[in-house]
This record gives structure tokens, C-alpha cells and sequence, in this order.
């Protein structure tokens, strides 16, 4: 405690055992206006109340996941406060200050609002302080998750990737037009504005020196044996039989479901189903997993089936289409984003490979990799969860063979696919042989896509999975 002003002051003592001020009469003459004593945060600082920042999509609420900080502790810029989850992702929010967190306002899993104080964070008062509505308006940068950055007043849309692509280059986000949805900068868009400056293409991403197919006379690694399948075993919990119902909100991804699932009612699903004999794939997939582990990359047989479909869309583009709510108008998507149904701890999440129309097999292998990675984790960003066009959903992981998909609006076809079985099966001759059998169901909307149109497609995209090799006259 200090004295901040004390008028006509005769005599002060002070009794040492519990510091305590004794004044004179005479000493508390002074006006209501003026402050006898002021605290130490006040006269060294300024509180700052940090508010949680619009973070895209139309999300107004989140759910406090997980404080990385507590009260007294000292945080600077970019330090990771706290993580919340919306019905769409997980994001990190971080600080925009340095300082000291003086107030949490809210404790875990509490429904905190957009706008609202998120923490109070005492700043040096000798550094200034930006005004509320930068506070509001500007979100906090996160490394891990999508986020907005503020130009100028523009609110610009770009990835944590895309900004260090454009760090490293030395460009500004405001000179360059974004492509993506809501002008979203995309990593294309920061590769065109470098070709246009210097004439020359840089690599979209640092790739793994590519290994040469091995000489004949050189010895081929063999291929790791796959483990034993481990038979899942439930987790033993304690059974409380309390007699009493127990009822729970409808938060996170669960929250998003019902919205969704909601929306697809709305659509007549038209079904298709079908076999796909994957004799040949299943060959040459064991023949590149090898050169695949050496660049380090897992390669699983969904980079092939994801690559026919995008394939597949280019002859038949209706199926990468939206139909708006009153039903007057299709929108053609230029780009394959093709979402992946994942099973998590959160709940059913569906990230997607963006733009696989210009990927490599192995390209799109090693993006799954990486949201395979972070959806086991809970940290895939808003980025990784919008903007799908088309769907496949590789129920064959736990066990399924048949499916009945359904549609993620805006989407209008989704795929479901089957465990893969060996099943005996007639070659030309009427010879038996053992064949490599997946079932694959079809969901389509039917108010704008017939049955034909969506069997010609399924035909062609197992086509290219019965015969991969076909691909390679097509592939660009």
C-alpha cells in the first residue's frame, strides 16, 4: 500500500508489528474526490479485459475446454491461454498482451460468449493499451488452429501455413486476393503471386527427397509385417446404480450433428450399392508402402480411393455441386474438397483433403496423415472442418460392410465403405479365385441427381480401383 496524497499531515507514526497507518484528524481533511491510499496493480499497470474474439463461421458460444494459465501467472504475446471447443473445432486462444492474468471468468466447461471477457490481464499502463474494440474485433493468433488477421481494418482469412508462406517470402496478405471461400488466402493464391513476381513456381510445401526406384540387383526392404489386430476390449467402469435419470446438454460435436442431421431430413437420399473387386490394388499398395515409409509417410488404401473419386468428379461434376436452400440454383465447386468421416474421442468429425483435383496419391496420403494425427489429438482447426464437397465415410475400419450414408448439406453425395473380405470369386475362364472384395453404398440428393448419373460414376470410380494402373491416363 502507498500514500497517493495526504494534505495538512502533523503526525504519523507507525506501529511495526502489523503495519498499520495511524493519521490525525486533520489528516483525513481532504475532498471525496481525491484517494487516500492506491494499490500496487493500479499504480504499476492497467487492467486489460482480454475478450474472447469472433473466431469465424458464425459461432457465437464455446465451451472452456482447458486453462493454460491460472491467476498471478505472467503470460506475454502468442502464450497459449486457454483452449475452447465450438460445435465445429477445438481452437487455441492466445494472449495479444503481455502481462499478468488477474481474472479468469470462467471455469471449465462453461459456456463462454463471443464479445464477452474472457480474462482480465494487468499490462504495463507505460505501453499503452489498444482500445475495447480492437480487443473485440481482432482474434488472437494461433499457430495450431485457423484464425482471422486484421490489415488495415480488412479482416483477412488465412491459415497459420499460408501466413508463414507468405512470412518467409516477404509478402504482404493485404496485397494478394484471396480465392477461397469468403476470400479465403489460399497457398495457391501465395504461389501465383510469387510466379508473377519472379516467373517461377515455388513447391507448394517442403517435400521428402524422393527415393529412386531401387536397381534390380539392389535388395527391396520388405514390408513390415502388420501386427495382429487387437480385439478392442471395453474399458471396465464402476456401474452406479443410482436410480435417478441424468440429464446432459447437447454440447461440441454432438451440437453439430443435431444441427446437421437436422438439415439432411430436409433431402431425399437416392441409395446405390456395389462391389469393387481390389485384387490388383491391394498388389500394388504392398509394393509402395515401402517407398512410402522411406519418405516417411503411412500409406493406406483411402489416398487411392479418395484420388478415383476426384477423378471421377471431373466427368461427373454435378456430384461436387450445392443446391441452395429455396432450390433455384446449383453451385459447380471448382475445388474436389473431399471430406473423410473420422471416429473420435469427441465424437463423429469429418476434416477434408483440400483440392485433391491437383494432388498426387501421395500427396493426399500425406495430408490424411496429418489430420489422422490431429483429429486423434482433438486439435484439428475450423479450417480442416469446412469447406468439404464431396464425402467418403470408411465405416470397413470397425467393421461394417453395408452402410446407409447420409448427405452433409450443403453436400449432395456421400460414399460409405466396407471392410475389405476375401471372398472366392470367377475369373474369365470360370476359374475360382480369391478375391479382394469391398461393398461401397451410395447416398445421393435426388432432387438434382438421378440414379444413372449417380451409378456411371460409382462405375467409373471403380473402374479406376479394379485397374489403378488406368488412373495414370488420367492423373495431372
Amino acid at each position: 500500500v502507498c500514500i497517493h496524497r495526504v494534505r495538512s499531515c502533523s503526525s504519523i507514526r507507525f506501529i511495526k508489528s502489523k503495519y498499520v497507518c495511524v493519521f490525525d484528524k486533520s489528516a483525513l481533511k481532504f475532498s471525496h474526490q481525491q484517494r487516500l491510499f492506491r494499490t500496487s496493480a493500479v499504480s504499476c499497470g492497467q487492467i486489460v479485459q482480454f475478450k474472447l474474439s469472433d473466431i469465424g463461421e458464425g459461432i457465437t458460444e464455446v465451451t472452456v475446454k482447458e486453462w493454460y494459465v491460472k491467476e498471478g501467472d505472467s503470460v506475454s504475446q502468442f502464450d497459449s491461454i486457454c483452449e475452447v471447443q465450438s460445435d465445429k473445432a477445438s481452437v487455441t486462444i492466445t494472449s495479444r498482451y503481455d502481462g499478468i492474468i488477474r481474472k479468469l471468468h470462467y471455469s471449465i466447461d462453461d459456456t463462454a460468449f463471443v464479445g464477452k471477457p474472457l480474462v482480465d490481464i494487468e499490462i504495463d499502463a507505460s505501453k499503452g493499451v489498444a482500445s475495447e474494440e480492437d480487443v473485440v474485433e481482432t482474434p488472437p493468433m494461433s499457430h495450431e488452429e485457423h484464425t482471422h488477421q486484421e490489415i488495415k481494418g480488412h479482416k483477412t482469412l488465412a491459415t497459420p501455413a499460408v501466413r508463414r508462406l507468405a512470412m518467409e517470402n516477404n509478402i504482404k496478405l493485404s496485397e494478394i486476393v484471396g480465392t477461397g471461400k469468403d476470400n479465403r488466402i489460399l497457398k495457391e493464391d501465395i504461389l501465383n503471386y510469387l510466379a508473377k513476381q519472379t516467373g517461377a513456381i515455388l513447391p507448394p510445401s517442403p517435400k521428402a527427397e524422393i527415393v529412386p526406384p531401387l536397381q534390380k540387383t539392389e535388395a527391396v526392404p520388405a514390408a513390415p509385417k502388420d501386427k495382429a489386430r487387437k480385439i478392442p476390449v471395453p474399458v471396465s467402469r464402476p456401474v452406479a446404480f443410482s436410480g435417478k435419470d441424468r440429464t446432459e446438454p447437447v454440447t461440441g460435436f454432438q451440437k453439430a450433428m443435431v444441427k446437421t442431421m437436422s438439415a439432411a431430413l430436409k433431402i431425399p437420399h437416392f441409395g446405390y450399392s456395389d462391389e469393387v473387386d481390389l485384387t490388383q490394388l491391394v498388389q500394388l499398395r504392398e509394393e509402395l508402402k515401402p517407398l512410402a515409409e522411406m519418405r516417411g509417410v503411412k500409406l493406406s488404401f483411402m489416398p487411392f480411393f479418395i484420388k478415383a473419386a476426384s477423378l471421377g468428379l471431373l466427368q461427373y461434376p454435378i456430384l461436387n455441386a450445392s443446391l441452395d436452400e429455396n432450390c433455384q440454383n446449383v453451385t459447380y465447386k471448382a475445388s474436389h474438397n473431399i471430406g473423410v468421416a473420422m471416429d473420435t474421442e469427441q465424437g463423429l468429425i469429418v476434416p477434408n483433403v483440400k483440392n485433391v483435383q491437383v494432388c498426387s496419391v501421395f500427396d493426399i496420403a500425406v495430408e490424411l496423415n496429418r489430420l489422422q494425427s490431429l483429429g486423434s489429438a482433438g486439435q484439428l482447426g475450423t479450417s480442416d472442418l469446412t469447406g468439404g464437397t464431396f464425402t467418403l465415410s470408411n465405416i470397413g475400419t470397425i467393421g461394417g460392410t453395408y452402410a446407409k450414408p447420409v448427405i452433409l448439406p450443403p453436400e449432395v453425395a456421400i460414399g460409405a465403405l466396407g471392410k475389405i473380405q476375401v471372398l472366392p470369386r470367377f475369373n474369365g475362364k470360370g476359374e475360382v479365385f480369391k478375391a479382394q472384395i469391398m461393398n461401397v453404398s451410395w447416398s445421393a440428393d435426388h432432387r438434382i441427381i438421378d440414379g444413372a448419373t449417380m451409378a456411371r460414376f460409382s462405375n467409373l470410380w471403380k473402374s479406376y480401383l479394379e485397374n489403378p494402373a488406368s488412373m495414370l491416363l488420367d492423373l495431372k
